[in-house]
């Protein structure tokens, strides 16, 4: 839980050590403008835009009773949040494993890349998908999931 954390809270300490430079060179303005943009990095960055992480296992269980896709995700990573952007409300409508707090997960998306831990995969109907187009990835929901 903690590793997800570490990004975003550099970035908020960073934002504030680089406000406080600014500010004392007599630069409000900037600093304050560093600073919304530092937060805002760390609040894209912040597992708290993802819905809650399952485990791996539980989230392939899931699937297979449910037909809902697992995405294999792990906090900064850029094009994890572009798919959950992306999803919008119908983000909740899939299975997360976060590959940083679920080494079955990260070992499934590693099995899946020819041994890289590349994010996100998704799986669908148990067939992983690297990194698809989120359109594609909405096209697989269920209308009544």
């Amino acid at each position: 839980m903690m590793r997800a954390w570490i990004l975003p809270v550099l970035l908020v300490l960073s934002g504030s050590a680089v406000a406080t430079g600014q500010i004392a060179k007599g630069s409000p303005g900037t600093a304050a403008a560093l600073l919304l943009a530092f937060l805002a990095l760390a609040g894209v960055n912040s597992p708290l835009i993802f819905p809650k992480s399952i485990g791996a296992q539980d989230a392939q269980r899931r699937s297979a009773v449910d037909g809902r896709p697992v995405v294999f995700w792990r906090p900064g990573c850029k094009f994890c949040i572009r798919l959950r952007i992306r999803l919008g409300r119908n983000a909740r409508q899939v299975h997360w494993v976060d590959i940083w707090r679920d080494p079955a997960g990260a070992a499934a998306v590693r099995a899946a890349n020819d041994g890289n831990e590349t994010v996100p995969t998704v799986v669908v109907a148990g067939r992983p998908h690297t990194n698809p187009d989120p359109a594609w990835v909405r096209e697989q929901l269920s209308p009544s999931a």
